[in-house]
């Protein structure tokens, strides 16, 4: 039985930091940097039809996932450092661990498809309309959204059984499932066990996966024979292949562990990493530098200029 007896959570947050109004201003930045850098891709993505292939379709759920998982921790944070309140009520805490949760599981997988999906393009040029077919990618989302879906309510189900008799108080700057198992006071073993496995399977297997792509892919790129293509094809897959490695080592080092000692001040730190400077990166890295997408949007852009003229 639940005997939840905690109405609110104190977050503290970076309120031990000096400095808060820099602070504020430096994440609303980047915050505000990444949603606009996201949405961009988005509206590119939607408004070119050159680019609706099945490589901008992930692109533009990534983007989705970016904003999602951002927004679920960012803009509370943010009004915790400007009024100096670091409350959120405890379902309203379940809710961003809920949501949080099944957002970052999602875009884990989704990482794995997109690397399957540049694997059977360029190493398998000839069959990769049949195989990355429209009902394919569709349904290729459609489990990974699943999946984090499907992860999140294991994971917050096996929390809401736990008890919640105090402490209330949160080292971290949002609502996430190490921090707030610390809260309990019933025994966590078998919710630390679950998330356990669920890291491995999402995060590891899907790493794993992700990297055995990348190698099949630069053991072809390899055979190129022009050195500048040879070249840039190895600067995108390095680009890709950083990107990956810091999500996915974040992710693992904040969930692999929770049951042995650690400190909730480093996992802050760390958890920045995927909660705004992977959402930012992201568009940067997957779009930004790409050249397709650098085209499409000059032609958007000219012709929404003479229109204001």
């Amino acid at each position: 039985m639940n005997g939840t007896f905690v109405t609110e959570i104190v977050v503290l947050g970076f309120s031990g930091l000096p400095f808060q109004n820099t602070l504020f201003v430096i994440f609303l930045t980047f915050y505000v940097l990444a949603l606009l850098g996201n949405l961009l891709i988005i509206g590119i993505i939607l408004l070119e039809p050159r680019l609706h292939t099945p490589m901008y379709f992930f692109l533009t759920n990534l983007s989705v996932l970016d904003i999602f998982c951002s927004s679920t921790a960012i803009p509370k944070m943010l009004h915790n450092i400007l009024t100096k309140k670091n409350t959120i009520s405890f379902s309203g805490c379940m809710v961003q661990m809920y949501l949080f949760t099944s957002f970052l599981g999602t875009e884990l997988s989704l990482l794995a498809v997109m690397s399957y999906d540049r694997f059977v393009a360029i190493c398998l040029p000839m069959r990769y309309s049949i195989i990355m077919s429209k009902r394919m990618c569709v349904n290729l989302a459609a489990v990974v959204w699943s999946i984090g879906t499907f992860n999140s309510i294991v994971l917050t189900a096996l929390t809401f059984r736990l008890s919640f008799c105090g402490p209330n108080v949160i080292n971290h700057f949002f609502c996430e499932i190490p921090p707030v198992l610390k809260l309990s006071c019933s025994d966590t073993t078998l919710n630390d066990y679950a998330t356990l496995v669920a890291d491995l399977i999402l995060g590891l297997t899907c790493f794993l996966l992700t990297l055995v792509s990348y190698i099949c892919i630069i053991l072809s790129i390899v055979r190129i024979r022009s050195n500048d293509k040879k070249r840039k094809a190895f600067s995108t897959c390095a680009a890709h292949l950083n990107v990956v490695a810091m999500l996915y080592c974040t992710v693992i080092y904040t969930y692999v562990r929770p049951s042995l000692p650690y400190s909730l001040n480093d996992d802050k730190i760390v958890s920045v990493m995927y909660t705004i400077v992977s959402p930012l990166l992201n568009p940067v890295i997957y779009s930004l530098r790409n050249k397709e997408v650098i085209q499409a949007f000059t032609k958007i852009w000219k012709k929404i200029i003479p229109s204001r003229l």
